[in-house]
């Protein structure tokens, strides 16, 4: 019972949301990318074909040219996508765990080593264990009073 009191909610950290922006922005970016090449390369086809200064005949065999395009175009977008930032992450994650392990400081959780590194005020009690994630007022005293 105690545990899972303990346990924060599955909202993502701030790294998380910052990596997953940037994933969306550099998969939106392959898309675009893959979409204006698929276009021009089927661009210069039907000029290489039916142009004004075409050699070639058309041929029904052509066409299989366009599955080529798409295959270059789907090949950009699965490039684009970045498998292994999220595993580099972890990896950095781990060795902060275990850089704070040696300064005697016990971590329970990989995000908290993201948290902990941009703490600017950490609240304790007056054994020095970490209070939970919000401060509130008891008493306060203005002027003497």
């Amino acid at each position: 019972k105690i545990l899972i009191g303990l346990d924060p909610d599955d909202s993502q950290t701030p790294l998380q949301e910052a990596l997953d922006s940037l994933a969306k922005k550099i998969g939106y970016l392959g898309l675009t990318t893959a979409v204006i090449v698929f276009i021009a390369l089927s661009v210069w086809w039907v000029l290489e074909i039916w142009g004004p200064f075409s050699k070639r005949d058309f041929k029904w065999e052509h066409l299989q040219d366009f599955n080529n395009f798409f295959i270059v175009a789907v090949t950009i977008v699965v490039v684009a996508i970045p498998e292994g930032l999220p595993l580099a992450v972890m990896i950095s994650l781990a060795y902060s765990m275990t850089q704070m392990l040696k300064d005697n400081n016990l971590v329970r959780h990989l995000s908290a080593c993201e948290t902990m590194g941009c703490v600017t005020t950490i609240c304790t009690d007056k054994t020095g264990t970490l209070t939970m994630n919000r401060m509130e007022v008891v008493k306060s005293f203005i002027a003497g009073n």
